[in-house]
């Protein structure tokens, strides 16, 4: 059993030092190369890292490959590097970083085959990213009219220029004045346009403050809006209550003026008699045939006469 153990614990150290020897030369297996892709923008002067995969269309994009090397054992080798960005679009080159932009949003899958120089001295690999492009929010538009009433509801609509889903957060303020205790509304947009529908509670200068962002950018509008009274309806009454007044005064005149008439047409019509004397101081009653309707008096034939 002595003997045994000194054999048994040389041929365990004769192991170890294989595995060590093993694991100190070039990885070629690419399932234990490790790396990772980091997605920067520009635009501007500004520079944006998109590490959660989503880029803005149109905008200028550098994406660099990060090898996960801490002991640095490829770091006197060479690779070769071969992009495909997913819309048709392949480039190559030997350095780990490719620049490029998408012109249109949409989905895409964007794979890098890394490949060793010589080959036996550092180990290849395929990577592969999914990446979403999207518009960025560049406008914000309000479509709705010039001018407001007070205590109507009004609706007024929102257009935006981006790619949704957009977060969208709104406010009307008084007399354009910040209110921070107020708040926004937020609202989750999947469309391109919004609308709110809002009642004024009072007369004056009032704004509409907008912020909206999506994954890859954010803009912010105020929109002056005028809100005056509704003077219509108070002319309208004011019309209404004159007609009424107007009517009730002709309606009194009528009655007031009639007995009036009445009288005339009475004395009108007595005035068609004559009072003569003759030379024996005798009354003689002579009437006129009346003019109004009748040629014939009612009551005495032309050119009677009757004395008293």
């Amino acid at each position: 059993m002595d003997r045994a153990r000194p054999a048994w614990f040389l041929l365990r150290l004769l192991l170890t030092a294989a595995a060590l020897t093993e694991a100190a030369g070039p990885l070629t297996d690419p399932e234990r190369v490790a790396g990772r892709l980091v997605f920067y923008q520009t635009e501007g002067s500004a520079t944006y890292l998109r590490d959660a995969g989503a880029l803005a269309s149109g905008v200028a994009t550098e994406t660099v490959f990060e090898p996960l090397d801490p002991e640095r054992n490829f770091s006197s080798a060479g690779f070769s590097y071969t992009w495909d960005l997913g819309n048709g679009e392949v480039i190559r080159g030997t350095e780990p970083v490719v620049r490029y932009r998408y012109s249109e949003s949409g989905n895409y899958t964007l794979r890098l085959n890394v490949g060793g120089n010589p080959p036996q001295l550092a180990p290849a690999g395929v990577y592969a990213q999914e990446v979403q492009v999207l518009d960025a929010v560049r406008s914000i538009q309000l479509v709705a009219p010039s001018d407001y009433s007070v205590n109507r509801n009004s609706s007024l609509d929102l257009q935006l220029d981006g790619s949704p889903p957009m977060w969208v957060c709104w406010q009307f303020l008084r007399n354009c004045a910040p209110d921070p205790a107020a708040g926004c509304t937020l609202t989750l947009l999947r469309a391109a346009s919004l609308r709110l529908n809002h009642t004024f509670g009072s007369a004056g200068l009032h704004c509409l403050d907008v912020s909206a962002r999506n994954a890859v950018s954010a803009l912010r509008a105020t929109f002056s809006l005028k809100v005056t009274r509704n003077d219509r309806r108070h002319l309208l009454f004011i019309l209404s209550c004159a007609a009424v007044l107007a009517a009730t005064f002709s309606f009194i005149l009528a009655i007031a003026c009639r007995p009036w008439q009445l009288n005339s047409s009475q004395v009108a019509a007595s005035s068609n008699a004559t009072f003569l004397k003759d030379q024996d101081s005798k009354i003689i009653l002579s009437f006129s045939p009346v003019e109004k309707g009748e040629r014939v008096p009612l009551i005495l034939q032309p050119g009677s006469q009757y004395c008293c």
